[in-house]
């Protein structure tokens, strides 16, 4: 079982080695190879997804990612950007399919920006397509037209990447609660008129999941209206990003949540929901869950290993329990502790 490590910028390097360390507490024999990408694969070759990072990524199994990106590269062209590296090696391996859960930990109730009771028991999966898109569309840049700037991006989706997706989403509600809300802007936007009419399409094959459709600005009110309401939630590529961001705040800090991104077989990337965090790099404070979260999904979701992710995340609860916190989650009466302690607690409780 092949991994490959990409530790990336900032804070990175500190929530991957915590990670690791879980992993390798469990004894599976993971071969891990680490590797470069984002700004400081520029630092060294020049490119942010290198072509040795490259052949490494697809040579393996699964990818497990800390974060990229720093103010440091932000003058750069963009083809050089960290981010950009990021986009490549979604695009490369066909990771289309992007699951972030957000789920609220009971002791983590009083963290939430929201009343208690309006979040106490939240879990949500929001389902994102990753590889389409305005993100991805053509044509795009910046040019002058009429003797002043013009910028333009496009948006668009084949009915198949629709359909690719929405399949994923429907599966994973049938795990759930099934209940699933795809999430459009169909009243303006030709592109998402296609998108709710092919999830319409698509439903009839699943007689089980109860469908329902929302247009995305109702969408991001509702997430902190009622969240509760929602199970999963399935959508494309930018007003998913913007959503599952909205979300995370939901469960009381971004530094909890893991994601996957997923081709068609099964084979992921696996990182935090947040970034690199450069205000806080190198002072070993960051929050490491949601990278030891995220190899648990990747436990679960590639190699099929659901006992030793169940185990991982059973250990992740159990730290928490136990009273210890980072600093972002940190409140009167738990006690704080830095990233190599809490890497420490969770192997410790495996």
């Amino acid at each position: 079982m092949k991994i490959c490590v990409l530790p990336g910028d900032g804070i990175g390097p500190e929530i991957m080695a915590e990670a690791v360390k879980v992993l390798e507490a469990l004894g599976l024999g993971f071969e891990m190879e680490t590797a470069l990408l984002g700004g400081g694969a520029v630092d060294a070759t020049g490119e942010p997804y290198p072509q040795a990072t490259s052949r490494l990524a697809r040579a393996a199994d699964a990818v497990l990612l800390g974060a990229v990106g720093g103010p440091q590269w932000d003058a750069l062209p963009r083809e050089q950007r960290p981010e950009r590296g990021l986009l490549g090696i979604r695009k490369e391996l066909g990771l289309f399919a992007n699951l972030r859960p957000a789920i609220l930990y009971p002791e983590l109730a009083n963290a939430s920006s929201l009343k208690p009771e309006v979040v106490a028991g939240l879990d949500i999966l929001i389902v994102r397509e990753l590889t389409g898109d305005i993100y991805f569309g053509q044509p795009r840049g910046i040019e002058v037209r009429d003797g002043e700037r013009y910028g333009f991006n496009t948006m668009h989706y084949t009915e198949s990447e629709i359909r690719r997706i929405g399949r994923v989403a429907f599966e994973a509600a049938r795990k759930r609660n099934r209940r699933l809300c795809s999430v459009d802007k169909m009243n303006v936007l030709e592109t998402t008129q296609l998108w709710r009419d092919v999830m319409t399409e698509l439903a009839p094959e699943y007689p089980d999941v109860e469908l329902s459709h929302m247009l995305v600005d109702n969408a991001a009110m509702q997430l902190v209206r009622a969240p509760k309401q929602f199970d999963v939630m399935v959508t494309g590529n930018m007003f998913g990003d913007i959503l599952s961001d909205e979300a995370s705040m939901l469960t009381g800090s971004i530094g909890m949540l893991p994601s996957a991104s997923l081709d068609e077989n099964g084979k992921g990337l696996f990182e935090p929901s947040h970034g690199s965090a450069p205000d806080i790099a190198g002072k070993g404070v960051a929050n490491p869950l949601a990278t030891i979260l995220s190899a648990a999904m990747m436990l679960r979701y590639t190699f099929n290993q659901e006992e030793a992710a169940a185990k991982v995340e059973r250990a992740v609860k159990t730290v928490l329990a136990q009273g210890l916190r980072t600093g972002d989650i940190h409140e009167p009466g738990t006690t704080r502790v830095g990233t190599r302690e809490m890497g420490d607690a969770v192997r410790a409780a495996l």
